[in-house]
């Protein structure tokens, strides 16, 4: 089979692997659809994301759609629509039995935080244990439905934050995170939806999501105490600072972004004087399954993928991906 491969950094190659065969409890798909991930980029522009390094050929790629290939079950038949839950849970850990996705252990698709290293999605076939699958509604078409699990992510953040209707909400971050986010709070009942980013060109698209307002940091100023929730969706540290001081006296500021695994200045002085609640959120439980719904159910998502790419012009595809400023995010037609 056709698959993409980091082979280190700034080595991303075509090349053919062996076609799976799908053993007691999975089954075996056929790709159609791979969005480039912030991670997917760390591992081909540095070779490796954070402490997680590719020491041996890395297929990436987690954010997924395509079809049934081979159920030898029969449960499945050949040519149903999927998308993919790429996580794969460790051992249950006392006290967080209902968050799997904590528990340690685990693994995710297309990451080099396992040994041998947890293969991706972004090749002509994949296997995926039974478990991993979510049925698609006939009407999602397969390009909108990879955006799922970055969805997925921003569903999780306003389940932390405890949810959103009625609320005004501030957005750090007009990445596809960002925007996928402002687009769930506005479709969970958010009074108000501010984005913010260092770009025009998110601000645009985050226009064309529907927000009620954008602010371009360092050239407007963000309205300090003013939101009940904020969701910080770029994980640098400045926009931490930024995010505390948005947030009015007693608000949820949930970290949906990832921060760099090393000390750096952030003020915590509004977290004290106002009693913010100051949260982590590391990926998502099982918040795909809304993500689908959502997806379904509104079609100007699509708005957020800018650029789609043949597998045969990946390098290219990963050159756009990592100039935000053009790009929102980015899917790669599989074959």
């Amino acid at each position: 089979m056709r698959a993409v491969v980091i082979q280190g950094k700034l080595e991303l190659v075509e090349t053919e692997l062996p076609t799976p065969d799908p053993q007691p409890d999975q089954v075996r798909l056929r790709m159609a659809y791979g969005g480039i991930c912030g991670s997917d980029l760390h591992y081909y522009s540095e070779g490796a994301n954070g402490e997680y390094v590719v020491r041996e050929p890395l297929v990436p790629g987690h954010e997924l759609s395509g079809t049934v290939d081979l159920d030898r079950s029969g449960e499945l038949a050949p040519g149903t629509p999927v998308t993919i839950h790429p996580a794969t849970f460790g051992t249950v850990e006392r006290g967080i039995e209902d968050r799997p996705h904590l528990w340690p252990n685990g693994a995710y698709l297309g990451s080099a935080s396992t040994w041998p290293h947890t293969q991706g999605g972004m090749s002509e076939f994949l296997l995926v244990r039974r478990s991993m699958l979510r049925i698609l509604p006939a009407t999602l078409p397969l390009r909108r439905a990879a955006l799922a699990e970055p969805l997925a992510v921003g569903l999780h953040g306003i389940t932390i934050a405890g949810g959103v209707q009625g609320k005004r909400v501030l957005v750090s971050g007009a990445g596809a995170i960002g925007l996928l986010t402002a687009a769930a709070a506005l479709a969970l009942g958010a009074t108000e939806v501010v984005s913010t980013d260092v770009l025009p060109g998110p601000l645009q698209r985050a226009r064309d999501l529907g927000v009620h307002d954008t602010v371009l940091i360092g050239g407007q100023d963000v309205r300090s105490g003013h939101f009940d929730v904020v969701l910080e969706c770029t994980g640098v540290p400045a926009a931490i600072t930024g995010a505390l001081d948005a947030a009015r006296r007693a608000a949820v500021v949930v970290l949906v972004g990832i921060p760099p695994n090393e000390p750096r200045p952030v003020n915590l002085s509004p977290l004290i004087s106002r009693e913010l609640q100051l949260r982590g959120t590391m990926r998502f439980n099982e918040e795909i399954d809304r993500a689908v719904e959502l997806l379904d159910s509104h079609p100007h998502l699509d708005r957020v993928i800018t650029h789609e790419f043949p597998a045969d012009r990946v390098t290219e595809a990963f050159t756009t991906a990592r100039d935000s400023n053009i790009s929102g995010k980015v899917v790669i037609s599989l074959w």
